[in-house]
Order: structure tokens, then C-alpha cells, then sequence
């Protein structure tokens, strides 16, 4: 798989100084706090089934019951608590921490921040994003790429819509790390050499020899677009490890629970799962361990 090259030129010396700090600590705490701390302190019963719908190894999230924030510049749904949004039964689903959908308007983003001990996951669903980090990584992803940073011992980033004209949409997607303080890395790909139709493909593995990116951590990503219905059978990769579907287009049924446009199901103590697409649908899996 290739990879692109990076310009090793550093942090711009001066960015907007209109865009908000970290959503997750003030800008004067924001170098204190270590983003592994603050988030593995929330952990408790990471995927209990809500009390609306749930069964013995199912837990669904509607799209209507995710946390929401809209700060002007960044207009977000959180699946699981985040910043100002919390809920003691939407922590997490294993070491899947967090999962944004963002919208970022023209011009703006995220400014320079820290993290450390977290796999952060990127993938653009429209328009253009830019990063910079502390490594000396400059870099544009857009829609049909995938990007990846494992924090680390630490890093500073910082993510703004290149456009000057329209939003950028991306899902923003953090794992707590199978081992901690790792030396930080960054990588991104376009996944047009990979992407098949009516079937799942694999964007993201724990080797870094395997098909997509990798990460320091035992989870499998996969994406599934469909033209067509189909019926499918996912197998997971570990006994250890649960599956969390999240639909980015259209609606699916998966085991016998109907799920529409940005809704999630995560389903835990199987080693497979069923799916029945539809035309039109849009699908992204995380296999991820379950325990912490």
C-alpha cells in the first residue's frame, strides 16, 4: 500500500487565533491534563444495553439520542460522552472512547492541542481537512481517505477546513491504546486503491503489514457501501472483541434490528454478525476489545 509523504517543515508559526482551544480541557489546563487520564478515569460499565432497547449482547444508539453541540464553528453529535455531553451509560463501548460527527465550518477548525495515549482515527465523509502536528507532519485529507495518529508519549495537532467556501464533515474517532506511551506516529491513505463495492473492506488492522492503516491497538475497521441489497456475514476477528456498526448512509438491518442514518449497534459475546443492506446504504464496522 502506498503512502503519502509528508512535508517536514513543522507547525505554522501563527494560525487564526477566532478558533476555539481543546473541547476537552481549558487552554490554560489543556497542557496538564493528560487526555489517557481524563478519559480512563470515566470508565465503568462501558457497554451496559440502554433500558430502552437492549437485549442480552445488543446495545443500539439512535441517531435523536446523541449528545449535540453547536458552537457556530463546529456543529457535532457525540455517540458517547464528550466535553459538555455526559451520560454514565454512553461512555463507551470497550476501548472505543470516543465517536464526533463533526461539521466544521468554512475556514475554521480545531486549534493547536495536546494528546497523549490515545489512537485518534479520522475519516473525512466531505470536503477538506488540513493537519499539523507536532512531528512536523503537514498534510490535507478529504473524502475517501483515512487518517491515523497514535499520541503517544504525546502530541500537539491541530485540524482545520481548508475551504474557505463550505464545511468539512468527518467522523473523529478515539481508542484507548493497547500499550501506552508508544512513540507518537502519524500516517494517512486514500482508499481508492482498496474500496469494493457491495461488500466490506478493510481500512485499519492492528499490523502493519495488513490492508489499510494500523494502530497500536487490537481493532479491525471496515467500511461497506452498497448499490444493491445484499446479505452478509461478518466474522470477527477475536473472541475477545465486540463489533460497533455505525450507519453513515441509508438504513440496514443488522441481527433483526432496523437501523437508519446515523444510528449505531454495538453487539458483544458473538463471533459473527448479520447484516441486510440496502441500496444506497453506507456502512462503517469497528471490531475493538472489549476490556480495557
Amino acid at each position: 500500500m502506498k503512502r503519502k509523504e509528508f512535508l517536514k517543515k513543522g507547525l505554522l508559526g501563527s494560525l487564526a487565533t477566532s478558533l476555539a482551544p481543546s473541547l476537552l480541557a481549558s487552554k490554560e489546563d489543556a497542557e496538564s491534563i493528560s487526555t489517557y487520564d481524563q478519559l480512563i478515569n470515566q470508565v465503568g460499565f462501558n457497554h451496559l444495553p440502554n433500558k430502552e432497547e437492549k437485549s442480552m449482547n445488543t446495545v443500539i444508539h439512535k441517531a435523536n439520542t446523541r449528545g449535540h453541540a453547536n458552537h457556530g464553528w463546529l456543529d457535532t453529535h457525540h455517540t458517547f460522552s464528550f466535553a459538555n455531553y455526559h451520560n454514565p451509560e454512553r461512555m463507551h463501548f470497550g476501548v472505543l472512547r470516543v465517536l464526533n460527527d463533526d461539521r466544521v465550518a468554512a475556514g475554521r477548525g480545531f486549534g493547536t492541542h495536546p494528546h497523549d495515549n490515545m489512537e485518534i482515527i479520522s475519516i473525512p465523509l466531505s470536503g477538506d481537512l488540513e493537519h499539523q502536528d507536532s512531528m512536523g507532519n503537514k498534510a490535507v485529507i478529504k473524502e475517501g481517505d483515512v487518517q491515523v495518529m497514535s499520541a503517544g508519549t504525546g502530541i500537539q495537532h491541530s485540524e482545520y477546513n481548508r475551504n474557505p467556501d463550505q464545511e468539512v464533515k468527518f467522523l473523529q474517532i478515539w481508542l484507548f491504546p493497547k500499550q501506552k506511551n508508544v512513540e507518537p506516529r502519524y500516517d494517512q491513505i486514500s482508499l481508492s486503491e482498496i474500496k469494493q463495492a457491495n461488500e466490506f473492506y478493510q481500512i485499519l488492522s492492528p499490523h502493519a503489514d495488513d490492508q489499510g492503516v494500523w494502530i497500536n491497538q487490537n481493532a479491525w475497521f471496515h467500511l461497506g457501501e452498497f448499490n444493491e441489497p445484499k446479505e452478509l456475514n461478518y466474522e470477527l476477528k477475536s473472541k475477545d472483541n465486540g463489533l460497533y456498526v455505525f450507519v453513515l448512509e441509508g438504513d440496514v438491518i443488522v441481527e433483526d434490528h432496523s437501523l437508519e442514518l446515523r444510528d449505531g449497534i454495538g453487539l458483544w459475546d458473538t463471533d459473527h454478525v448479520n447484516f441486510k443492506t440496502t441500496s444506497g446504504s453506507r456502512l462503517l464496522l469497528m471490531e475493538v476489545p472489549m476490556n480495557i
